[in-house]
Parts: structure tokens; C-alpha cells; sequence
């Protein structure tokens, strides 16, 4: 692989220069690529950072997609250069995912997805961690692949590229509930339940959408949601963990590093779910939490008080 890769040397050029921008741009560097990073606030402009760059990844939060991509529409972007997408999220205006506002914008372009159970701390103390890029174009994934594969940092294609993206954008809600969980020290067995469950309502909405369901028990799904339903390092857990230890979600948000997308995610699930009368009974307790309904208590007791019911619909 390394030969391989010394033959392939590519121009990379990355959006958004917080700690997820930053560890990737760091772990292509590591293998030898060109590497520019823009930021809002940086010296560079996006033109200048884009210039002639085979790779272009967005490493931005989801509400700076669309207007970032509509700047990019209007510069000289090589033709065959691979847009891979690490952001997670849902537009709230059009329930678009990122990759499908890159796609739209630039159809003729291959868009990549790179999603996984990728806590950016760790990535940048080098510890090991594996991902999934995923894209309708099998050529592109695994040009991806090899720009970011490394000893410590393993990469895995998948062709289910809406699937690995939902994997990584729907389980943000269930990081909120499972931080309450744990700030009210309700115990393994509790949190078991809630992640088992949760994964279970991930895939119900996620195949409603067009999604395999096996790419949910993969590294971008199940991977995803246990690094973040169990790490404090995650943004979306310390949402829950605080709101459950007393803190209103405007004091949780003010002082957080970095975006936790799963608050806005909830809300264009629940307008998305009610539209299709799905059942999301967590994510429906996580919406009233953050919109002042409910107490964590409160929601807790909603969701133990359901009606009984079978475990599967056979």
C-alpha cells in the first residue's frame, strides 16, 4: 500500500479548520499529500485553497454547507476532482443531507462520504480508529481510501454512501438521551436498553429513507453510536449529560467546543417523522428535553410508562 501510495500523491484541499478538519487534515498530511486548510478566519481564500486540488473534503458544520458550496460553485474547481463530505447533519430547510446539497450543487462531480466512530481527540493523540468512506462511485471511495488509510487510521469502503451518512447524523440524538442517562446514573442496564433501542429507531427511519439496513451494523451506525454514547468527549453526551445535571441547553450550548449537531438534528427528525407518522419514541423525548417540555426525569418516566409491546414486528 505504501508504494501504492507514493505513486498517488494528491492535492488536498480541506474545509473547515476546526478539531475534525484539523485531524484529517493531519492524518493526510501524515501520508505524504499536499495539504491546505481553510478556515473563515484563516489568511486563505477559498479559491486559493481549492486551487487545483483533486481532493476537496468538508470538514464544516452543517448549517455553513449549502453557502459554503454555493462560494465554491463560482471558482474554477478541476473537473475531476472528489468532494468527500464529513459532516454530520440534516439542512433543516430541505432535510437534505451534506452529500446530497455537494451533489446538487456539483453533479458532476463524484461526492464521497466519510463517516465512523471518529472522536477527534483521540484521532489527534494518534490512538487507533477505523472509518467508512462510502460513495455511488466505486473509484472514488477507494481513491479516498487510500488518501487516508494509515497504520493507525483504517479505512473501509461502502457503496451505501446514504446509509453511512444517516448512521453518522441520526445517531447524535441518541448521544443526547444516552448523556442523560448517564447524568442521572440510571446504570448499564438502562443504558444498554436505551442504545439497543435507539438503534432501532435509527434503522426504521434510515430505511424509510432509502437506506440499507445491514450499513447500520457497520463502523459509520453501530460504531458510531457506541463511541458517542459512551464517551464524554462527545459534544451531543455532554448535552444530555449537563441538561441532566441541572444546566438549561442555552447555558450546555454557550460553553460547549464546537457544534453539537444532534440539537438541531432532532428537530428536522421529529418534522420529518411526524410527516410520515413514524414511531421515534426517544428521539420525541429528546425533542421535548431540548424545547423545555419535559424534564430528563420526566422523559425518562415517558419512555418507561410506553405501552408493552413485541420487541420485533414480525
Amino acid at each position: 500500500m505504501t508504494n501504492l501510495k507514493s505513486t498517488n500523491l494528491k492535492s488536498i484541499a480541506v474545509l473547515g479548520a476546526g478539531a475534525w478538519g484539523s485531524s484529517l487534515a493531519a492524518i493526510a498530511s501524515e501520508n505524504n499529500h499536499q495539504v491546505s486548510i481553510w478556515s473563515r478566519y484563516g489568511s486563505q481564500t477559498l479559491a486559493e485553497v481549492v486551487e487545483n486540488a483533486d481532493t476537496i473534503v468538508s470538514a464544516i458544520s452543517m448549517k455553513g454547507v449549502r453557502e459554503v458550496a454555493t462560494q465554491l460553485q463560482g471558482l474554477p474547481i478541476p473537473p475531476k476532482a472528489v468532494f468527500v463530505t464529513a459532516t454530520k447533519g440534516l439542512e433543516p430547510e430541505t432535510i437534505s443531507t451534506p452529500s446530497q446539497i455537494w451533489q446538487e450543487i456539483f453533479p458532476s462531480h463524484s461526492v464521497v462520504v466519510l463517516s465512523g466512530p471518529n472522536l477527534s481527540k483521540e484521532i489527534q493523540l494518534k490512538l487507533p480508529a477505523a472509518t467508512v468512506v462510502a460513495s455511488k462511485s466505486k473509484d472514488a471511495a477507494e481513491l479516498v481510501q487510500l488518501v487516508f488509510s494509515s497504520s493507525r487510521f483504517r479505512v473501509y469502503t461502502n457503496w451505501d454512501s446514504l446509509g453511512v451518512e444517516l448512521g453518522g447524523t441520526l445517531k447524535n440524538v441518541i448521544a443526547i438521551a444516552s448523556g442523560v442517562c448517564d447524568g442521572l446514573q440510571l446504570g448499564t442496564n438502562a443504558k444498554a436498553a436505551l442504545v439497543t433501542r435507539g438503534l432501532t429507531e435509527i434503522i426504521r427511519i434510515g430505511n424509510l429513507w432509502g437506506a440499507k439496513t445491514e450499513t447500520f451494523y457497520g463502523l459509520s451506525g453501530l460504531g458510531d453510536l457506541l463511541a458517542t454514547c459512551n464517551s464524554p468527549l462527545s459534544r451531543n453526551y455532554q448535552v444530555g449529560y449537563q441538561m441532566a445535571c441541572g444546566k438549561t441547553l442555552t447555558e450546555v450550548l454557550a460553553h460547549l467546543e464546537g457544534t453539537a449537531e444532534g440539537v438541531n438534528t432532532c428537530q428536522v427528525l421529529m418534522q420529518r417523522a411526524k410527516q410520515r407518522n413514524i414511531s421515534m419514541p426517544i428521539t420525541e423525548q429528546v425533542y421535548r428535553l431540548l424545547q423545555g417540555e419535559v424534564t430528563p426525569r420526566q422523559a425518562l418516566d415517558e419512555l418507561m410508562l410506553r405501552d408493552i409491546k413485541p420487541e420485533y414486528s414480525y
